[in-house]
């Protein structure tokens, strides 16, 4: 293993992409957090998905090299020992989710002999083909791959008894640290026309979520779930993703496309989250969604399906809100859209847990120690 250097620590990021989502957002804010005195380099496996860049402060070194070897294809020794060859002159490797495991499986097989800098793996949770069921042959995979990580970091509950029971972890590799946000910038009030192409009129009232217009986030199912909601309600689905034009037709044959609006990407939801009146998951798959985070710190009642840790996320008032199924998630919208007193009651109890239990710095300090022990330093900085 290589020594820490004396000087600045040098970390690489490996990540199957490097979009605006939940975990490329999160390395934004610890790479924000560490501050100048550490060095970063970005691999994304898809190089023309680099949205999360533009988050990153102009005052940290960040490099983006476009000659890393790819990590995505057969798992052969000799690709393999490219990708392990690529990690060496590092003080710390972190790797994320399935689409980087290749990466870990190098540095498995070939770290000692490279003396290779440690390595800590992220999982966040599953895509579409794996949200019924695990994989047999990945869940093998990630056992073997993960053999000489210094630490597997999940952010629920669920993942981490997946990580012991199922890949068969020891217990002293798996850490447990929730994500977190910035919780004091979701306390003011958003200006009606913060979105981009839609303006909350005097009197509307809106069911929001914020998602990647993906298949596993199930948006179609959210809008047949909005469909019972009277005139005076809109739906707002702030995100892109190749799944726009099937939210569209759904909305259209419902007979609500004029109630249902998309937005696109937008990149600060302190901005606009205090603008819905309901928050809304339909996701086939969650771990611990920071999208969530931001609502409770927002101040938002919840109605979403039970999936990953939502449930225990929630202010408990809240947890009868959260459905088994598209038949309940629409009888928690319609229940929570009579009683605006339950809302505001729910909604301050979820700001109330936000702020007790999923604060960011929490987490940034989690973070730093965890990273800081690897390459024997007391600190990052």
């Amino acid at each position: 293993m290589s020594a820490p250097s004396g000087d600045a620590p040098r970390i690489l990021h490996l990540h199957s992409t490097f979009s605006a989502g939940g975990k490329e957002l999160r390395c934004v804010r610890l790479i924000n957090a560490f501050g100048p005195a550490v060095r970063h380099t970005v691999v994304s496996g898809e190089l023309e998905k680099m949205e999360a860049a533009q988050h990153i402060s102009t005052e940290i070194p960040v490099t983006y090299p476009r000659n890393f070897p790819s990590l995505q294809g057969r798992p052969t020794p000799g690709r393999l020992q490219k990708l392990a060859q690529a990690m060496a002159g590092y003080d710390l490797v972190l790797t994320y989710n399935w689409g980087a495991m290749d990466a870990a499986m190098a540095h498995t097989l070939f770290g000692e002999k490279l003396a290779l800098p440690p390595l800590i793996h992220h999982e966040d949770g599953f895509n579409e083909d794996e949200h019924r069921k695990l994989k047999a042959s990945r869940n093998w995979y990630r056992r073997i791959a993960l053999g000489r990580a210094s630490a597997l970091v999940v952010p629920s509950e669920t993942l981490e008894r997946i990580a012991l029971e199922t890949w068969h972890q020891p217990i002293g590799r798996v850490r447990h640290i929730p994500n977190g946000i910035d919780t004091g910038k979701f306390a003011g009030k958003c200006r009606r026309d913060a979105l981009r192409g839609v303006i909350k009129h005097q009197g509307e009232r809106w069911v929001g979520t914020v998602a990647g217009l993906r298949p596993i986030k199930n948006l179609p199912l959210l809008v047949r779930a909005f469909s019972g909601m009277s005139e005076g309600w809109q739906l707002v689905i702030v995100g892109e993703g190749p799944e726009r034009d099937a939210i569209r037709d759904e909305a259209a044959q419902l007979d609500i496309g004029h109630r249902v609006h998309l937005p696109g990407f937008a990149p600060d939801p302190s901005r606009f989250v205090g603008l819905f009146d309901i928050f809304a998951l339909s996701s086939n798959s969650e771990q611990a969604p920071i999208s969530l985070i931001e609502a409770m710190a927002a101040g938002k009642p919840v109605a979403a399906r039970d999936v990953g840790d939502i449930a225990q996320m929630v202010a408990e008032p809240n947890r009868p809100f959260i459905a088994a199924d598209e038949k309940d998630l629409g009888s928690a919208l319609l229940h929570l859209a009579h009683d605006p007193a339950q809302r505001s009651e729910l909604g301050q109890a979820n700001r109330a847990k936000a702020r007790t239990e999923f604060d960011e710095r929490a987490m940034i300090s989690a973070y730093g120690r965890l990273y800081a022990s690897a390459i024997g330093r007391k600190t990052l900085s």
